[in-house]
């Protein structure tokens, strides 16, 4: 009999801190326990099913641990099971891979599901290499390594797989992350991209906590049900080990940019992660990066300045759950004023048609959300608060920040920003009675940081605080646009008044140089007019001075001259006048 999921609860379960699952270190040589299912989705293509389930049939994990269950979507005419295989044939009439993978996963019973492809032959030992990991941990996800041949298909298929379809090319994309990435071990920002339906075995816990695939998706359903099993907790890995060929090339490899462009229009709306699809600055998506829940019964006041608050930050992608008795309120239409439950009327009334804000009776949060924030009523988050904390969060690989806002005799105060998936991952991991911000300590990291370095602070009592928010933000943009135009016109008039003043510094520097000359000159006549008659009359020498300053004088603008200059340029005293002595 199998381990089911709550057995291995039930053991000391090991920890994976972010997705370094080298800590697991599984043997080569296990026990095997598990039980696996093999889901395969097909549609036509009966030759090379058949090849596929021959691969299976050669798998050295134990046959009576492995189910096989093969999904007919609605093929023309309908696929059938070879004779002697142990494979179930079930039949699917709603199109769609989604939906073939889903009937599958009704169906079967395994610990373990496995994904595969209709076209994927599996090497000898690839489901024995998978499960080696699901024995060393009930919170896998693990991808094998698919080459893509272009063989001629052989009617049975050979001993020797490698000699039969080799050349062959890898896949590319799936080995370039995982190189890139130190093989997933070094926190990267999607691992869950690795979560390719060819060949990927998840355990069943986590499928179970994920849900099925989205059936409403046209493509790219791998991809959002690993974002799910990530939410869930899981860890991803790749198994070199786990080698399987593709006949032939796939549909993406075709018409990739294509596949891109359907895909992307669809994942964009359920993957928050995808950060790049959501470039919009104001639209809601089906799941937001952020849900903040708030308690709706500490008062109208002091939940109306927190959701406000919260729906003004910078972060836009974000809802509010507003947690209240909200299916027990029985509006008093005759005597309002009056009615006990008047707060609880005016916040549902405030919000109740508010797209970004859910009245919900109890905490209710999309598990694909990847962050909550849980705010006590009364405080409020600055508008870049949140924005700031998710960024410590990310940097650090954090799956807990816890926000100090108060501490009185009474408790502390504190906001709380939560990973989903380290606290999923935590309750798969915790002992019993250990507190589960332990548990996510071990798995992701907690930090405490104070509500005033991140900007929260408390409501004022008496009156409703001032909202502001992407409309501030629009305002202080136009101001500073203002500002520079004004300071440009500023820089261009200043440079105008230095063009000028160069220009006048070129004319004073050529004065300077003719009047060095004249004085020179003057020098030179008072020399040798000493030499001809040593003693100078004192008018001479006179009349040399006021000479040399007028010239001065000259070259001096007028409003630049002192009155004692003015006084120099008086006519010189007739000859003689009595002249001040020198």
């Amino acid at each position: 009999m199998s381990a089911t999921p709550r057995d291995r609860a039930d053991r000391q379960v090991p920890r994976v801190r972010g997705n370094d699952y080298r800590v697991l270190r599984p043997p080569e040589d296990y026990t095997p326990r598990l039980r696996v299912s093999v889901v395969i989705p097909a549609y036509g293509a009966q030759d090379k099913l058949d090849l596929v389930l021959q691969g299976l049939a050669r798998q050295t994990y134990p046959a009576e641990l492995t189910e096989v269950i093969v999904v007919d979507n609605g093929s023309s005419p309908p696929l059938r099971v070879p004779e002697g295989s142990a494979a179930r044939l079930v039949v699917c009439e709603r199109p769609g891979r989604a939906a073939a993978r889903n009937a599958g996963l009704a169906a079967a019973d395994g610990d373990v599901i496995h994904w595969l492809d209709s076209d994927v032959v599996l090497t000898p030992g690839a489901l024995a290499a998978h499960m080696r990991w699901h024995h060393a941990a009930p919170y896998l996800s693990v991808t094998g390594y698919i080459r893509f041949t272009s063989a001629e298909l052989p009617d049975e298929l050979p001993d020797d797989l490698e000699a039969a379809f080799e050349p062959a090319e890898p896949h590319a994309w799936l080995v370039g992350l995982v190189e890139r990435t130190d093989g997933l071990t070094n926190n990267p920002v999607r691992p869950f991209s690795l979560h390719v339906g060819g060949a990927t075995s998840a355990s069943r816990l986590l499928i179970e906590a994920a849900g099925p695939m989205d059936e409403e998706l046209i493509l790219g359903q791998d991809t959002e049900m690993g974002y799910r099993l990530a939410q869930a907790g899981a860890v991803f890995v790749p198994e070199p080990a786990a080698r399987a060929y593709h006949l032939g090339p796939t549909m993406r490899m075709r018409h990739q940019k294509r596949i891109d462009r359907v895909s992307h229009a669809f994942v964009a709306d359920r993957i928050p992660t995808y950060q790049w699809l959501r470039g919009h600055p104001g639209r809601q998506w089906k799941v937001p990066q952020v849900t903040a829940v708030v308690s709706g019964t500490a008062g109208y006041e002091a939940v109306r300045a927190s959701v406000d608050a919260l729906l003004a930050s910078t972060v836009a992608d974000l809802s509010v759950v507003v947690t209240g008795p909200w299916d027990t309120l029985d509006r008093d239409r005759r005597a309002p004023l009056k009615d006990p439950n008047l707060d609880l009327v005016l916040v549902h009334g405030h919000y109740e048609h508010e797209g970004r804000v859910r009245l919900a009776t109890a905490e209710e949060v999309d598990p694909s959300t990847p962050f909550v924030l849980r705010l006590p009523a009364g405080w409020l988050p600055g508008e870049d608060s949140v924005a700031r904390l998710l960024r410590l969060m990310r940097n650090e690989g954090l799956g807990l920040v816890r926000v100090l806002l108060e501490e009185t005799a009474d408790g502390v105060a504190e906001a709380r920003l939560e990973r989903v998936s380290s606290f999923a991952r935590a309750r798969l991991v915790a002992r019993p009675g250990e507190p589960l911000d332990d548990a996510v300590d071990d798995v992701s990291g907690v930090r405490w940081v104070t509500g005033e370095e991140y900007a929260f602070s408390a409501a004022p009592a008496e009156r409703l605080p001032e909202v502001v928010g992407r409309r501030a933000a629009y305002k202080a943009r136009v101001r500073a646009e203002a500002e520079v135009a004004r300071l440009t016109e500023e820089a261009d008039r200043l440079r105008g008044q230095v063009d000028k003043w160069r220009e006048e510094a070129g004319k004073w520097r050529k004065s300077a140089v003719e009047l060095r000359r004249e004085v020179g000159t003057l020098r030179r006549e008072l020399h040798a007019a000493q030499r001809r008659q040593p003693a100078v009359p004192t008018t001479l020498t006179g009349r040399v001075k006021r000479v040399i300053r007028r010239r001065v004088l000259d070259r001096l603008p007028a409003n630049g001259r002192q009155p004692s200059q003015d006084a120099a340029q008086q006519p010189e005293p007739k000859a003689g006048e009595q002249q001040g002595s020198s």
